[in-house]
């Protein structure tokens, strides 16, 4: 069988931030544009989900506290507006590391926080109003290797207590009755994901925000950060009680911060609506996440009007911790996302709508973190490695709850902990994750053409070495 390509013609749009965001239809809520110098209690730093997150919280929790958000761009300019749209209960962080610092019941914990968290997001801002589908999410193995890696997982999985009706196994048959991917060697379906509107999502939260009181400005780059202060734009913010810092892979714009996060590259492609015939022919007819299990693995979801929506990784890493330019990407990763579409569906012919990219930040141990200790009057946050929809809620209460004084009832209590080591200085952070990435691209060649059920070794020492 030859695939079929899907087309890729000068109509097709790259950049513009992400397809979610160059809507014409999308109506963002008022924001501040900051004329001076200001005092309240919490300034927040990013106004991307963790930042309105805890505001949010703090004003459930407080209504007299004031709380004012900046951001050095507009709403959705970040890792909020431009992601697939998993508002997922997936656990967050490596659990071995977790547990080190806070004990394996607290991990197990946070990761039913999660799956609250997850329904809480969709109570709060309406189902509808960011077009949340619950059908949950499929990782789907494609080999002997990714089958052995799902099997290994599940096991995995059932010793941290996670049960049959939390993570299942799917055959082959069964997983093809969810979608129709070629190859399949079986799946596993977990019911804790919604898919959403990314950007539905974000300025629903921006209007609770905004509605509860909370100034939320744009346009507005932090130009140093202290304890209990801000400067904004020449401005000084005096925050009374604490400064939240939640800029996640921009945190590497920060003096002295920029090898905390790295900020790690992400590709999406979005296809044009696809026709009944095609969606019968896929079978895609439930609202899943969907997720492969090779080493450069893909992710994606089908969106409510129809489309396809995938990503992968891209180019991971730019050197010295730089950024994208709005969104846009290179040739060579759009064709490979292409060429990832046409191998899953094979006889389906689609064609591209457009195509962008994002950064995320991930810590070196690849775990999520609240850190209320290592600067005073300074509370930072993030790490979630590509989990942060639902995560930033969770977050966010913890922050607030840290803030107010309620550490006891802080809902995310194992990600209290102080910034792991750093990443490595340049030229080696480049080095490495790009190294990395080529390693895992070879592991999965490789296994391709093996028989074996066993994981590459080659991926295995790449494991090692990113501290996975």
């Amino acid at each position: 069988m030859t695939p079929s390509r899907p087309v890729v013609d000068s109509s097709m749009r790259n950049g513009q931030l992400s397809f979610w965001m160059a809507r014409d239809d999308l109506v963002p809520p008022p924001t501040a544009t900051l004329a001076g110098d200001l005092d309240v209690d919490v300034a927040i730093v990013g106004a991307g989900l963790s930042g309105l997150w805890t505001a949010w919280a703090l004003r459930q929790l407080d209504p007299s506290i004031t709380v004012a958000v900046f951001d050095a761009h507009q709403l959705g300019f970040g890792a909020s507006g431009r992601n697939c749209g998993w508002l997922s209960a997936k656990p967050v962080g490596i659990r071995q590391v977790l547990a080190r610092t806070a004990g394996r019941e607290a991990v197990i914990e946070v990761e039913d926080a999660l799956r609250r968290s997850m329904h809480d997001v969709v109570a709060i801002l309406g189902a509808e109003t960011i077009d949340a589908r619950h059908g949950g999410a499929l990782q789907v193995a494609r080999s002997p290797s990714q089958q052995g890696r799902l099997d290994a997982y599940l096991a995995y999985s059932r010793s941290w207590g996670v049960q049959e009706d939390q993570l299942r196994a799917l055959t082959s048959e069964q997983a093809r009755e969810r979608i129709r991917i070629a190859g399949l060697t079986g799946a596993l379906h977990t019911p804790d994901n919604y898919c959403v509107d990314p950007v539905k999502m974000l300025f629903a939260l921006a209007g609770r925000v905004v509605d509860e009181g909370v100034a939320v400005y744009t346009d507005a780059p932090v130009e140093a950060i202290a304890a209990g202060a801000l400067s904004v734009r020449g401005h000084r913010v005096l925050a009374r009680r604490r400064v939240v810092v939640a800029t996640e892979g921009y945190t590497a714009t920060q003096p002295h911060h920029r090898r905390d996060l790295l900020p790690l590259n992400s590709s999406m492609v979005v296809t044009e609506p696809l026709s009944e015939a095609q969606w019968a022919e896929i079978g895609w007819r439930h609202a899943d996440g969907l997720s492969g299990t090779a080493h450069t693995y893909f992710y994606g979801q089908r969106t409510p009007d129809g489309r396809i929506a995938l990503g992968g990784r891209g180019k991971p890493y730019r050197f010295g911790s730089r950024f994208d330019d709005r969104g846009r990407i290179d040739d060579g990763t759009v064709r490979a996302l292409t060429a990832m579409l046409s191998d899953l569906f094979p006889d389906t012919v689609v064609r591209l709508a457009h195509a962008w990219c994002g950064v995320l930040g991930v810590l070196r141990d690849w775990s999520p973190f609240i850190d209320a200790e290592s600067e005073p009057g300074v509370i930072r946050l993030g790490g979630y490695a590509g989990q942060g929809l639902t995560a930033a809620h969770l977050a966010g209460r913890t922050v607030a709850d840290l803030i107010t004084g309620r550490r006891a009832a802080a809902p995310a209590a194992s990600w209290i902990r102080p910034m792991p080591r750093r990443w490595e200085p340049e030229p080696l952070r480049w080095i490495g994750a790009n190294a990395l990435y080529r390693a895992y691209s070879l592991a999965d060649v490789l296994e391709e053409r093996s028989s074996s059920a066993r994981t590459s070794r080659l991926a295995l020492a790449a494991n090692v070495v990113a501290g996975r």
